[in-house]
């Protein structure tokens, strides 16, 4: 049973590419079902609403469709997956000053943030499932699945940079791991 997934990819490509000729091949090599943002200067960025079995399988497909048309595309980032607090506050339908108490009022048990500075990040499906394990939340299935293969995503693209030497002695950390 085939439902709808809806999240974004987000490339790198040539500056110089001829902005008809790429929506017209995307289209044709099945990304009509997104709306493709091309505004910035060798970036660009496709929302899909793509029905699959799964989400791994809509991501999959999407970014297949994009390499064959794109072979040049490097992927700069899948999503939903990197949020803030006012991220957070949209989505969970709270405010943010309510988002940021309660994240202060749970600093024990709420998801370490992936970046921490003026603006921390976490990734979605972390407290996606904070939320659902601890506060008894529904999250909507698709929006969690979708979260989760757009992390694997990025995980997987970032750890293709690290060197396997370092890799080893890092999985040696219980610290970090």
């Amino acid at each position: 049973m085939n439902r709808e997934y809806d999240f974004t990819l987000k490339f790198s490509v040539p500056p110089d590419l001829a902005q008809d000729q790429v929506e017209s091949s995307l289209f044709q090599a099945g990304c009509d079902d997104a709306i493709i943002g091309l505004g910035q200067k060798g970036r660009l960025a496709l929302n899909f609403t793509r029905e699959a079995a799964s989400a791994e399988q809509a991501m999959l497909s999407a970014l297949q469709d994009v390499q064959r048309v794109l072979p040049e595309a490097r992927l700069v980032e899948a999503g939903p997956d990197f949020v803030g607090i006012s991220d957070m506050a949209s989505l969970l339908m709270f405010s943010r000053q309510n988002m940021r108490k309660l994240i202060q009022t749970h600093l024990a048990s709420f998801p370490l943030p992936v970046h921490e500075g003026a603006s921390a990040l976490w990734h979605l499906c972390d407290v996606l499932a904070w939320f659902s394990e601890k506060q008894k939340r529904a999250i909507p299935a698709d929006l969690m699945e979708v979260a989760q293969v757009s992390m694997g995503v990025n995980l997987v693209r970032e750890a293709g940079r690290i060197d396997q030497r370092l890799q080893a002695q890092l999985r040696q950390q219980s610290a970090i791991v």
